[in-house]
């Protein structure tokens, strides 16, 4: 039996119509319970659009059947991928190409090197001197720590492009293989999903874990007694050592946290989940109304730049935790910056260099690469 026909027939079997994700999700408010989605397409009336759902996993969090729902409108994506026009899409697609392309990416592995940090590409770009400061608090705790500036493709993976996204990644996955890499530590939610689901024999953290469990942060030194609140980004939501892991370092600066309701595994998306925005604009924003609501007047704190900067332009008052974590006087007192495109690309250039010139004096071995430019 095709996948497709059997993963929809079991979902209009096993979900009773009971609402508890419609309730949650502007998308299914609009098209209606995950079954009745379902029966429509076993009836031949697919009448929805599977590239506004942000794939959030919100409903799968909330369904009393334990259904897994998320996967199911991925699929959505990929059948529907190849009559799908990427021109909506130019910009994220563009920003991943540049991403994976020998300007912006670069890996080096340190002699005896087996761990590697992998910030991502919205870190290095809006804040190049704070993930400096990651690399070095890691390194300092991991010997010959490599760093990896590439793309993981997730825009890719989330737009249904399966294939192309399988081919790209796995030239990344395989070279670090070769290249004796056990453990990777990542700084974008986004990566550590890619890396955890794709990737066998590699152990992944966050490098919120590694600091929270290291002495580094250990003694900091109490500066303030205010309140804030937390995002957990849609991607981390059932790694619960790294929102622990978030928390303790939040707390170690004397803050108060207050949890929104949806928070942990049943954050909401910040409104950025599935390049919904750039086909339907209102119905990212109606993510990003649920978050302000939450949030009151209460400072944001959340461990994803791309949340970071979304919830920063729904216009709530949002940092990054490396802003806390480097320069707290600065981020609580609302003044913490991040930088803006077309700046962001210069930043990566100049990190790209940063880390060549750092792991060189470090005996570096650099991998040989072949980059795949068919986007």
């Amino acid at each position: 039996m095709n996948e497709m026909l059997y993963q929809t027939q079991a979902l209009n079997e096993g979900c009773t119509r009971c609402q508890a994700c419609v309730t949650q999700c502007a998308f299914l408010q609009k098209y209606g319970t995950p079954g009745d989605i379902a029966a429509a397409r076993l009836a031949g009336f697919p009448a929805i659009d599977p590239f506004e759902c942000s794939l959030c996993n919100l409903c799968t969090a909330v369904c009393p059947e334990d259904i897994t729902l998320g996967t199911f409108f991925l699929e959505l994506r990929r059948q529907a991928v190849s009559q799908l026009s990427l021109k909506p899409y130019a910009t994220i697609i563009n920003y991943e190409r540049r991403g994976h392309s020998p300007l912006f990416s670069w890996h080096g592995l340190p002699t005896n090197c087996d761990t590697v940090f992998f910030p991502g590409c919205s870190l290095p770009g809006t804040r190049p001197e704070a993930t400096w400061w990651l690399y070095q608090q890691l390194n300092k705790q991991i010997p010959h720590l490599g760093v990896i500036l590439d793309c993981c493709h997730k825009p890719s993976h989330d737009l249904g492009r399966q294939r192309f996204f399988l081919d790209h990644f796995a030239a990344i996955r395989d070279r670090l293989i070769k290249g004796g890499v056990r453990q990777i530590i990542v700084a974008c939610p986004n990566c550590y999903k890619v890396f955890h689901e794709y990737t066998d024999g590699m152990t992944i953290h966050t490098a919120w874990e590694i600091l929270a469990e290291s002495s580094l942060t250990a003694s900091i030194p109490i500066i303030t007694h205010g309140q804030v609140t937390v995002h957990d980004p849609c991607p981390l939501q059932d790694h619960q050592g790294a929102q622990d892991a978030v928390r303790s370092l939040i707390s170690r600066h004397g803050l108060k946290i207050r949890e929104m309701r949806h928070s942990r595994n049943r954050t909401v998306c910040c409104g950025e989940g599935g390049s919904v925005g750039f086909i339907c604009p209102e119905m990212a924003g109606r993510w990003g109304e649920i978050r302000h609501q939450e949030a009151g007047d209460d400072l944001v704190i959340t461990y994803c730049g791309g949340c970071a900067g979304f919830l920063t332009r729904s216009g709530m008052k949002a940092i990054h935790l490396v802003d806390l974590l480097t320069n707290p006087a600065k981020a609580l007192s609302g003044k913490a910056t991040a930088s803006q495109a077309p700046w962001t690309y210069l930043n990566r250039i100049r990190l790209k260099r940063k880390a060549q010139l750092a792991i060189k004096t470090c005996h570096e071995k650099i991998l040989p690469r072949k980059i795949k430019h068919n986007l």
